[in-house]
């Protein structure tokens, strides 16, 4: 595309990153519990700013080339990601939490986009990635962006797991049988 237009891409990968650390900073009703770690949340934080950041440099040193296509693709995505965030956020309601925070009068929640998948937000959160990179054209700072998600996400996933399995115990262990953890890649199950 003409790089005298190159403030649309510009333009949209600033309104995701903006909109995302508007919504890290937005206080909600919920219930406090005992924060069992808090480095994941920063390496999330890290790998965002990192591929925007990335993502912009790329953009600029390639020229800012850009296509209608990508960007479309891109919205697309970050649409499809804040959408699953949200309900996601709704659904866990006042249990909701950037961190791995069980309390003690903890719900076990199944509803939402919690029947697909048992970790919407991480899901939401690829698709964050995918939209800025898609929309600057920024491969090189994906590939960069991922070598700190992927093994944060494994962690946090992890660390989640046992705290959701101590929590709920067998109910959990069956979710887990039942339900994929960040990919939703078969139907819920009817039940």
């Amino acid at each position: 595309m003409n790089n005298d237009s190159f403030a649309f891409p510009l333009v949209a990968a600033a309104a995701i990153y903006v909109i995302r650390v508007i919504e890290l900073r937005t206080r909600r009703q919920t219930i406090r519990g005992p924060i069992r770690e808090n480095l994941t949340l920063k390496l999330f934080v890290l790998a965002g700013t990192g591929m925007f950041a990335g993502g912009l440099l790329e953009f600029f040193l390639r020229g800012k080339r850009w296509s209608w296509l990508t960007l479309g693709l891109g919205v697309a995505c970050a649409l499809f990601s804040f959408v699953v965030r949200h309900r996601a956020i709704a659904a866990l309601g006042r249990f909701w939490s950037l961190h791995v925070e069980i309390r003690e009068n903890h719900e076990f929640v199944r509803s939402g986009p919690f029947r697909w998948m048992r970790h919407p937000t991480y899901f939401s959160m690829i698709f964050e990635l995918l939209s800025v990179a898609l929309i600057l054209e920024a491969w090189r700072s994906l590939f960069l962006a991922a070598l700190v998600f992927i093994p944060t996400l494994v962690y946090r996933v992890h660390l989640e797991e046992l705290a959701l399995v101590e929590k709920f115990g067998e109910s959990y262990r069956e979710y887990q049988r039942k339900t994929p953890a960040v990919i939703p890649h078969r139907f819920p199950d009817p039940t």
